[in-house]
């Protein structure tokens, strides 16, 4: 199967602190972890690590940090054909406190609204479309050139062109703040039945697969015709950078492998879990005998 991961691709830094600063002052700091970013970006570190043939679709900047994120890619299997260098932008970059008392993450990217990706001409036939929507008419390019492509948007941020790309897709997988943005509707976790509205208002909207992440409370899915809730593992949250990267990654390892539906939602909220567990986006991608410790039907 040929993977095509298709968005933003950034240089984080981030700060883990033991709690987050006070306003107006002055904080030493005595580490820092450096690594590549960004949604599709890190769902297609996750899928080279694990072994699929994966592309890279993107935009860096012809600079130290994006021929680190370059590196990166190639040294886990990322193909980076299609990782466009770019000299006249800098590699977007992203800015990020991590609070290790309760593993929120607080983030500031540095993307100019000029850079835009170049249209792409693949020499190959994609079997999976992974999309974020950062590189909106390069995705809907590709998504349009290769219907019979199974496609998967990773929703993150409830904004206009990704609620649009999403109606393009096959998989739209999303947080719960862009489900609840786009239905106008709010999840109680006391009352059931405004999950499964919620899930019913979005499928209205999309007509397609939806899932909902919900963060440490799993993901919200549909089986069987049944809205069900798939409970996430309990851990010790450092740092949620790039969780729902990840899931995402592992969402698209499943449907790679034609798993059974419900065992992808397992794996994608096992490989999510365990990555809140470390600092650093991509560097808290756990490696397949790490998931497999958890989820032992995992191959």
């Amino acid at each position: 199967m040929k993977i095509l991961c298709i968005g933003h691709v950034a240089y984080d830094i981030t700060i883990p602190l033991d709690n987050f600063p006070i306003e107006n002052t002055k904080n030493r700091v005595e580490d820092r972890v450096e690594c590549g970013g960004g949604p599709a970006s890190n769902a297609a570190y996750l899928l080279g690590k694990w072994g699929m043939e994966v592309y890279i679709a993107g935009v860096i900047g012809n600079d130290e940090y994006g021929r680190k994120i370059k590196k990166e890619f190639e040294d886990v299997g990322v193909k980076t054909t299609y990782l466009e260098l770019n000299s006249e932008h800098q590699t977007t970059s992203s800015f990020i406190i991590a609070n290790k008392e309760n593993g929120s993450r607080t983030v500031f990217t540095y993307r100019p609204s000029t850079v835009k990706m170049k249209p792409i001409n693949l020499n190959f036939e994609p079997d999976i479309i992974l999309i974020d929507g950062q590189e909106v008419e390069v995705s809907k390019e590709v998504l349009g050139k290769y219907p019979n492509a199974i496609s998967i948007i990773d929703a993150g941020r409830p904004k206009p062109e990704i609620i649009e790309l999403s109606k393009m897709v096959n998989y739209t997988v999303c947080s719960k703040e862009f489900a609840e943005t786009v239905t106008e509707m709010k999840i109680d976790y006391e009352r059931p039945n405004t999950l499964i509205e919620l899930y019913k208002k979005m499928e209205s909207i999309f007509k397609n697969n939806i899932v909902v992440t919900l963060e440490s409370k799993g993901a919200l899915y549909k089986y069987q015709n049944q809205a069900k809730i798939m409970p996430s593992i309990k851990v010790k949250a450092l740092d949620s950078t790039g969780a729902g990267d990840l899931f995402h990654g592992a969402f698209t390892y499943g449907i790679a492998k034609n798993m059974p539906y419900e065992e992808i939602i397992k794996l994608s909220n096992v490989t999510g879990a365990l990555s809140v567990t470390r600092i650093g986006g991509r560097f808290s991608a756990p490696n397949k005998e790490e998931v497999k410790n958890v989820y032992h039907d995992f191959e």
